[in-house]
C-alpha cells in the first residue's frame, strides 16, 4: 500500500477561489485523485477538491511557517529589557 500525505477528503465550507494550473501540475494533479481514490476507497468526484486539502497539509507540516506564526502571536514588549 503506498503512504499517501493525505487521506480521507472531510466535507467543509467551501470559499470560491480561481487559480490557473500548470499542464503538467493538473496531469499530476487528475493522476495523484486517482491513486488516492484506490487508497482509500473513496470516490473522488473533482480532483481538484484537492487543492485545499495538499495546501492545509503542506501548511500545517511547514515549520518555518509555524515559527513564523509563533512569533507573531507573542505578545511585544514596549519596555526596554528589564
Amino acid at each position: 500500500m503506498t503512504k499517501l500525505k493525505l487521506g480521507r477528503i472531510s466535507d467543509a465550507k467551501p470559499v470560491k477561489v480561481t487559480i490557473e494550473l500548470p499542464a503538467a501540475l493538473h496531469s499530476d494533479l487528475m493522476e495523484y485523485a486517482e491513486v488516492l481514490a484506490r487508497e482509500t476507497r473513496q470516490e473522488i468526484s473533482d480532483p481538484l477538491e484537492l487543492i485545499a486539502p495538499m495546501l492545509a497539509r503542506f501548511m500545517n507540516t511547514d515549520r518555518g511557517f509555524a515559527k513564523a506564526r509563533r512569533s507573531q502571536s507573542k505578545p511585544q514588549s514596549n519596555s526596554p529589557g528589564l
